[in-house]
């Protein structure tokens, strides 16, 4: 039984902003925060299968893609990496990219990215607070600048880039070929409404990941059967021994959350292993405002 308040990892990147509040006060102005990791706060634990982050952009990111766990297991790696995205604030025109907008060859992709068109393959989409995204493992994606977004993934750093904007880094073409899905890609998630307080995102094999409503002054029960990870997007709570707020996160596995949630509410992203659970969530408590 477990309950942690968990620890919020900032990750540099070039691509980052150099203040990531109202999400997380790690900022300092002098280095681009481009991720916040969350981990469980006992480190000696066994590692999480999930990996849940928040991302900061001002330029866009590489053109990626990652592999799935039959490839990953090949290479000597634990296990692929299929993810989902949900954007929480988008700046006016900003895009992300997923998918082909045709099927291509190995040889045609591999040309685009000598030639840098490969961009030009890419079909991107405008981007809106609300909107979520899977990204199933060898889907060729990339997010531009101009976004913050919650990211639930498979717990791997295995990353592809087949093009990268003259940054200089390392591009990853071989590989990146070897597992990349050369056709078109779904793009939006249709949010499937099970109750007033839960909206569900996306379900599959290896994580669901919803959305959660409590209202004003109110106490909830929150099921933690598996692996959970909860996310603070705005309002705030005690969550079991926690106060929490915008930002902050908590894992729990095979325990019972009580979540009290504060007089401007809570809205939160929940992601867990396994398949959809249908008590996840009972209000216990309904307090009347006068």
């Amino acid at each position: 039984m477990t309950i942690e308040h968990a620890h919020a990892h900032s990750v540099s990147k070039p691509w980052g902003v150099l203040d990531p509040s109202p999400w997380s006060n790690a900022g300092d102005g002098t280095k681009t925060i481009g991720e916040i990791w969350y981990e469980r706060s006992d480190s000696t634990a066994v590692p999480p299968a999930l990996l849940l982050k928040l991302l900061f952009t001002s330029q866009p990111l590489s053109i990626q893609v990652h592999p799935d766990d039959a490839y990953a297991e090949s290479t000597g790696l634990p296990n692929g990496k299929t993810e989902a995205w949900h954007i929480l604030d988008a700046a006016l025109e900003a895009k992300v990219g997923l998918g082909m907008k045709r099927r291509v060859s190995p040889e045609q992709l591999r040309h685009a990215i000598d030639d840098g068109s490969i961009s030009d393959l890419l079909v991107w989409h405008l981007a809106h607070p609300g909107d979520t995204i899977s990204v199933p493992a060898g889907t060729i994606h990339a997010i531009g600048a101009g976004l913050v977004i919650a990211e639930i993934q498979q717990r791997s750093d295995t990353t592809f880039r087949l093009f990268d904007h003259g940054r200089g880094r390392e591009l990853h073409i071989e590989s990146g070929l070897a597992v990349a899905d050369f056709g078109p890609a779904d793009f939006l998630v249709t949010p499937t409404r099970l109750s007033e307080a839960r909206a569900l995102l996306v379900s599959n094999s290896y994580f669901t990941f919803e959305r959660i409503d409590l209202t004003s002054n109110s106490t909830w029960h929150l099921e933690a059967e598996h692996e959970t990870w909860l996310m603070v997007v705005s309002g705030s709570a005690r969550a079991a021994s926690f106060d929490v707020t915008t930002g902050d996160a908590i894992f729990a596995q095979s325990d019972r959350v009580t979540i009290h949630a504060a007089r401007n509410g809570l809205i939160g992203l929940v992601a867990y292993t396994g398949p959809l659970v249908r008590q996840l969530l009972k209000c216990v408590a309904m307090e009347t405002i006068q």
